[in-house]
C-alpha cells in the first residue's frame, strides 16, 4: 500500500507551526516549560504518551495499566512529603486541576456550612481564586508580610465559622519563598479546618533540596495540620506536560473529592477529578519519566537547578539597576529595578527576548513594582544569562523607560470594564499596540511588548483581566478561509 501523500504535508505544516513557538529545551525559556536536559529519557516519554494516548482512566478496572502507574508515582511521592502509610493520591491534569479539587472537596467534606469560605494569602496562586468563583466559595485573602511570606497571625485572625480550608504555598509562585506551614497548619488544625499546602513548582524540588544540605522551612505531611499537598510531575518533576499529584492524608480527607451520579439511565458516572475521560498518556509520560530519572538523578537535577539559581541570584545582586525581591527558597526569582535607576523592566524583558531568553514580566501589585520573574531549570546556563541580563539592562537603560500617555493612564485608571462592548474593547486593544496590525487591520502581537504591558501595568486589575480577555476572546476565533 503506497503511502498517503498528505502525511508529508501534515507533518511538514506541524513543522511550520511549532517554528513558531519557545524552545521547549535548552534552558533560554524561563517560564512554562523546565528541560531536565536528558534527551533519552525525553524520548521514552513521548514514547509512553503515544503508546497510552488512546487509553481511558475513566475506568481503572477497563485499564489496570493506568491505575498502577499512578498508584506507583503516588508512592514515589510519599517517601519525598514524609507522608504516612494512610496517605493517598489522585494524578490530575496539572496543578491548577489539583488546587480546584482540594478547594472542591474541602467545600463538599462540610454540607453544614452554606456559605463557605477559604482563607489565602495575597500571594497564592490564582488557581485557588479560579476555585472560589468555580465553586462559590468565597476567597478571604491575606495580606503578606515585608519577607512576601503568608503572615500566620493574619491567617489565623482571618478564619471564622465559614472557613473550610487555609492554604499556604511551598514556595510562592510570584516571589520564589516558602510560607510559614507550622504556624498555619497549627492555626487551621485548632479550628478544625483544612490546610493545603500548595507545592505544585516546589514538591518536586524542596525535598532533595533538604538532601543536598540547603535549609528547607517545613512543608510536608510532617507537619501536624497539613491534610493536602500538591505538586507537579510536568514542572520540576520534568515529565510531559498534563501530570500533577494532589495527596491526601487519609482516604477520608479525599474521599469527598469523588464525584458519583446514578441518577440517569446511562452507567453510573465515578471521577475521582475533574474530568471524566482521562488519557492514558499523560500518566504513562509521567510513570516514564519518574522510572528513568530516579531518586539520585532528581537529586542531581536539583542540585544543578538550585546551583543555577545561586549564580543568577548572586548575579542580579552584582547588576546596580537591578534588585532581588528575596532570596529564593527554590528555583523561583524575582527581580525589580532599583530606585532611580531609570529601568523599564518591561524593556529588559524585550531586549532578553532579542538575546533568545524569555523573561516573565510580572505587573506591579499594589504597592509592589513590576517585576522580572524566573524559573531555573536545571539546564539553564546561569553565566550566559547573566551575560545577556547586564546587555539587555545597559540596552534598557539606554532606550529608557516607557511612558505612558497620561490622558490614556487616566482613562484606564477611571474605565468600568463592564459598561465595555466589543468596540470599546477594539478601541482599548488598538491604543496598546495589539489590534490593527497587517492588511486585515486585526489582531497583531508587536515584536516588542514593553508598551502593552506599561499600559496594563498602570490599570487596576478588573481592566487588565478585561483587556486581556478581549485580547484571547480575539486570538481565539478560527479564520474566515478555514485552516491551512
Amino acid at each position: 500500500m503506497s503511502p498517503d501523500p498528505r502525511a508529508d504535508a501534515v507533518r511538514a505544516r506541524l513543522a511550520e507551526l511549532q517554528a513558531g513557538d519557545l524552545p521547549v529545551h535548552g534552558g533560554r525559556t524561563l517560564a512554562y516549560v523546565y528541560d531536565s536536559g536528558l534527551a533519552e529519557v525525553d524520548a521514552l516519554a513521548r514514547e509512553a504518551v503515544a503508546a497510552f494516548a488512546g487509553s481511558n482512566g475513566l475506568d481503572p478496572t477497563a485499564f489496570p495499566s493506568l491505575l498502577t502507574m499512578e498508584n506507583d508515582l503516588v508512592g514515589f511521592a510519599r517517601t519525598m512529603v514524609d507522608g504516612p502509610d494512610t496517605m493517598v493520591g489522585t494524578l490530575t491534569s496539572g496543578g491548577t486541576e489539583s488546587c480546584l479539587l482540594a478547594v472542591q472537596g474541602a467545600r463538599d467534606a462540610r454540607p453544614d456550612i452554606s456559605h463557605p469560605s477559604l482563607v489565602v494569602p495575597e500571594t497564592v496562586h490564582a488557581a485557588f481564586l479560579k476555585a472560589a468563583h468555580y465553586f462559590g466559595v468565597r476567597a478571604v485573602v491575606v495580606p503578606v508580610g515585608e519577607d512576601h511570606r503568608a503572615d500566620a497571625d493574619a491567617t489565623a485572625a482571618a478564619m471564622d465559622d465559614s472557613t473550610v480550608l487555609v492554604v499556604a504555598s511551598a514556595p510562592s509562585y510570584a516571589h520564589g519563598v516558602v510560607d510559614p506551614v507550622t504556624d498555619i497548619a497549627a492555626a487551621a488544625a485548632a479550628r478544625g479546618v483544612r490546610c493545603h499546602v500548595d507545592a505544585c513548582i516546589g514538591g518536586w524540588v524542596l525535598p532533595w533540596a533538604a538532601r543536598l544540605g540547603r535549609p528547607v522551612a517545613p512543608w510536608t505531611f510532617a507537619v501536624d495540620g497539613v491534610t493536602s499537598i500538591s505538586l507537579d510531575l510536568h514542572k520540576y518533576g520534568y515529565a510531559p506536560k498534563g501530570a500533577s499529584l494532589l495527596l491526601h492524608r487519609t482516604p477520608a480527607i479525599r474521599r469527598p473529592q469523588y464525584f458519583a451520579s446514578a441518577a440517569w439511565p446511562g452507567y453510573t458516572m465515578l471521577n475521582a477529578t475533574m474530568q471524566s475521560t482521562r488519557s492514558g498518556g499523560p500518566v504513562a509520560g509521567a510513570w516514564t519519566t519518574v522510572r528513568m530519572i530516579g531518586d539520585d538523578g532528581y537529586l542531581d537535577l536539583t542540585r544543578r537547578a538550585l546551583d543555577a539559581t545561586d549564580r543568577i541570584a548572586d548575579g542580579i545582586r552584582s547588576i546596580d539597576a537591578l534588585t532581588l525581591v528575596v532570596a529564593p527558597d527554590s528555583t523561583l526569582l524575582a527581580a525589580v529595578a532599583a530606585p532611580g535607576a531609570g529601568l523599564d523592566v518591561f524593556t529588559v524583558c524585550d531586549e532578553m527576548a532579542a538575546r533568545d531568553w524569555l523573561v516573565q514580566p510580572q505587573l506591579s501589585y499594589g504597592d509592589q513594582p513590576a517585576s522580572l520573574h524566573l524559573a531555573v531549570s536545571a539546564t539553564t546556563d546561569a553565566g550566559a544569562f547573566i551575560g545577556a541580563l547586564r546587555e539587555s539592562v545597559d540596552a534598557a537603560i539606554a532606550t529608557g523607560p516607557v511612558v505612558v500617555d497620561p490622558g490614556v493612564a487616566e482613562l484606564l485608571r477611571a474605565l468600568d470594564p463592564a459598561t465595555l462592548d466589543d468596540a470599546g474593547f477594539d478601541v482599548l486593544l488598538e491604543a496598546g499596540g495589539l489590534l490593527g496590525g497587517g492588511d486585515d487591520g486585526g489582531l497583531a502581537m508587536p515584536e516588542r511588548m514593553a508598551e502593552v504591558n506599561a499600559m496594563l501595568d498602570v490599570a487596576p486589575p478588573r481592566v487588565r483581566e478585561a483587556v486581556l480577555v478581549a485580547f484571547l476572546d480575539r486570538l481565539s476565533r478560527p479564520p474566515i478561509a478555514g485552516p491551512r
